[in-house]
């Protein structure tokens, strides 16, 4: 009967709601099949958001800057929803489902996107020399195109939320050679998304390119239906974690019970406030936020009579120390989570305004044209490079020297803001360099000027990624409460959705002060005729005034947590 115990895993239950069997659920088999959703929604977000903005531009005839805010949003609104995503997955249907049901919108708004850019009637007319002015798509052209593009977001939302974490639910924590396997998991999970970023920048967009884009989009909405098919072929096999209510709802508790109580008096003795949790799996009572301890005070009318007729804590009322001090832990992350925000910014240059510069340019390598799109490739591969880089190089040599397990996740960030600095102002000195030749070049379509000279502005900010990625990610994990990591891993994610939300917004600013009395702005139509280097250099500016405050927020706001301390707030409780 002991071992027959030992075989079960706590807090997950198989597909027929039975305790699960570490023998017959779960493992590498069981995790294995989110990888295939996982780099499907890559190939199909990334491939579609990279080479957009020329679509935008050469097929559908719009202006420059607002295609590149409709990237930005498409993107932005794809990570904004992994937010509703994990709301809906935590609260209302579990992970499998969520992944289940939001893949199968995926696959269903690329394969009307596949229709979409296939239809003559979805496009307008091919310009030629006798037009003066080029045709835009009609309202409801864009209608469909939006349709498309949404669909696929709120795919990628509702699933992106899930996936990781499922993956995580198959392997037991508590088990040591199970948790040696959910680090490899995640290792492996990240490589995956890597190799859907890298396949999704070289392979579809040259598909896209030279084949055609609905042949490319139909072969994503293929490729996700084989991997829906195989996510369902393992539901025997996994482990499904249990619901244990929404963490927004606690949050909003405390702020209730706070709010409701702000005129009572604020005993000093914190051995008065309420705490319901078990010993080992309390947090410690901190003198910050000291506003919201509040909610823990017990008044008389905080307990309500329940139909069995027990005695229960109305927790809109009251709530424990515990629950109030997980409230204070997320405010704690706002301060890093709000400077990091510009980085995204940055980033959302080089799949928009980076890649429509690289199509003005020379990419030809001997008798091969390389799509414009394709140069982001560069980008993965800094990304790729600095995480090897710093695993195989750096990690050794600071356990060999200072006895620690490299930068820490707040040196991580810093390190990859300082990057984005260093990445805009060498795209600004690049496209200074560009715009003197198309001003000597004239009416060329082809600038006499290599694109991979943009290789230093993709590559900076993709090594800026690689660490303010993993940063981030560390950051948000370690420095949150169990029962709410998926929360504020959605937390870490709305960084992407505002920092590309963040350049729409900047962009049409720019065009709407630039575009004066009928003189071409910072962002115009043709960018050979703007002055996209001043653009640059303003989110120079703006990201150095940001690295500075994030500097103040890291040195001066967060406070580091003591090992002991980190153990205790890393405890799942359901006080």
């Amino acid at each position: 009967m002991e071992q027959e115990g030992n075989m079960k895993v706590a807090d997950v239950v198989d597909c027929k709601g039975w305790p699960a069997d570490k023998s017959k659920t779960g493992g590498w088999k069981s995790a294995s099949l989110v990888l295939g959703i996982e780099i499907t929604e890559r190939l199909s977000t990334i491939g579609i958001g990279v080479n957009l903005v020329t679509y935008l531009v050469s097929t559908m005839h719009l202006p420059s800057a607002d295609s590149a805010n409709i990237v930005t949003n498409f993107l932005g609104t794809s990570f904004m929803l992994c937010f509703l995503g994990g709301l809906v997955a935590d609260t209302f249907l579990g992970r499998f489902a969520t992944i289940a049901i939001f893949s199968v919108v995926q696959a269903l708004g690329t394969g009307l996107l596949s229709v979409s850019t296939g239809l003559p009637q979805l496009r307008p007319p091919p310009c030629n020399s006798a037009t003066v002015r080029c045709q835009q798509a009609s309202n409801l052209q864009m209608t469909v195109l939006y349709l498309c593009l949404y669909l696929i977001a709120l795919g990628t939302g509702g699933l992106k939320s899930s996936v990781s974490g499922f993956g995580s639910d198959q392997f037991d924590e508590k088990d040591e050679k199970e948790r040696t396997q959910m680090t490899s998991f995640f290792s492996r999970f990240f490589f995956f998304i890597s190799t859907g970023t890298f396949l999704a920048v070289t392979m579809l967009v040259y598909i896209q390119d030279e084949v055609g884009r609905s042949w490319a989009y139909g072969m994503c909405c293929l490729f996700m239906v084989i991997s829906i098919a195989i996510f369902l072929s393992g539901t025997r096999r996994c482990r499904y974690k249990k619901r244990a209510g929404s963490p927004i709802v606690h949050i909003l508790q405390v702020i209730v019970a706070s709010f409701r109580k702000r005129k009572l008096v604020h005993d000093p003795n914190v051995m008065l406030l309420y705490e319901n949790c078990p010993e080992a799996m309390r947090i410690p009572h901190t003198e910050q936020y000291r506003f919201l301890d509040k909610a823990a005070i017990q008044v008389e009318g905080d307990d309500e009579q329940m139909l069995d007729g027990k005695q229960m804590t109305n927790p809109w009322n009251l709530c424990s120390v515990s629950r109030v001090e997980e409230v204070k832990m997320l405010i704690r992350l706002l301060p890093v989570w709000a400077t990091t925000i510009m980085f995204w910014t940055v980033h959302a240059q080089m799949l928009t305004f980076s890649v429509e510069q690289a199509s003005t340019m020379e990419r030809n390598v001997g008798r091969f044209n390389i799509p414009a799109g394709s140069l982001t490739a560069f980008f993965v591969g800094g990304t790729l490079i600095t995480l090897a880089v710093y695993d195989r190089v750096v990690v050794p040599l600071c356990r060999s020297w200072k006895d620690t397990q490299g930068f820490t996740n707040l040196q991580r960030i810093g390190i990859g803001l300082a990057l984005s600095v260093l990445g805009m102002i060498a795209a600004a000195l690049m496209e200074n360099r560009r715009l003197s030749v198309a001003r000597s070049a004239g009416s060329r379509t082809t600038l006499p000027v290599s694109a991979f000279t943009l290789i230093p502005q993709f590559f900076l900010v993709g090594s800026g990624e690689a660490f303010i990625y993993t940063g981030q990610l560390d950051f948000f994990i370690t420095r949150s409460p169990k029962s709410m990591k998926t929360m504020s891993t959605g937390l870490f994610l709305t960084t992407l959705s505002l920092g590309l939300f963040l350049s729409s917004f900047l962009v049409s600013v720019v065009t709407s002060i630039t575009n004066h009395n009928g003189e071409k702005g910072w962002l115009a139509d043709n960018i050979n005729k703007g002055r996209l280097d001043y653009f640059y250099a303003l989110l120079a500016v703006l990201s150095t005034i940001n690295f500075i405050a994030y500097l103040a927020v890291a040195a001066f706001v967060i406070k580091p947590q003591s090992p002991a301390n980190f153990g205790k707030t890393s405890v799942d409780n359901n006080c």
